[in-house]
């Protein structure tokens, strides 16, 4: 992959992401995408990813803000900084009670790309940082 294809693809990854388009995003993933979940464990494949997704749909609502992209010389890696805009709406395991919260914070995500698609999904924020936002009265 080229640079420009790989900003394009994690563009797209995100844009149908704000636009709520699962099958958007999943479109673009390997088969075998692996899914490194925040300070989690990781997953594998585009059937784990998508039983993902439908739980963070089901506990929040986001917005990613401010994205920026980086890529590495040959595209075959990616990474993003953004801010993601959320609302805490239904209480997720071992998380503090959801009373519709707000929260604005810093995230950042590494990806490898293999064949035009999305192979490995990495993402990192501050958990502790969240708690602190949804937990406030």
């Amino acid at each position: 992959m080229d640079i420009s294809t790989t900003r394009e693809t994690i563009a797209e990854y995100y844009d149908a992401f704000n636009r709520q388009d699962y099958e958007g995003m999943l479109a673009l993933l390997n088969p075998d995408v692996v899914h490194d979940a925040n300070q989690g464990g990781s997953e594998t494949g585009i059937e784990k990813f998508r039983a993902f997704l439908q739980r963070m749909d089901l506990h929040y609502s986001e917005q990613v803000e401010d994205l920026v992209i980086y890529t590495n010389a040959s595209g075959t890696g990616a990474a993003s900084e953004f801010y993601i805009r959320g609302k805490y709406i239904k209480t997720d395991s071992g998380l503090p009670e959801a009373k519709g919260q707000n929260y604005h914070l810093r995230v950042g995500a590494f990806f490898d790309l293999k064949d035009g698609k999305i192979s490995r999904v990495t993402n990192y924020y501050n958990l502790q940082k969240w708690i602190e936002l949804v937990s406030k009265p």
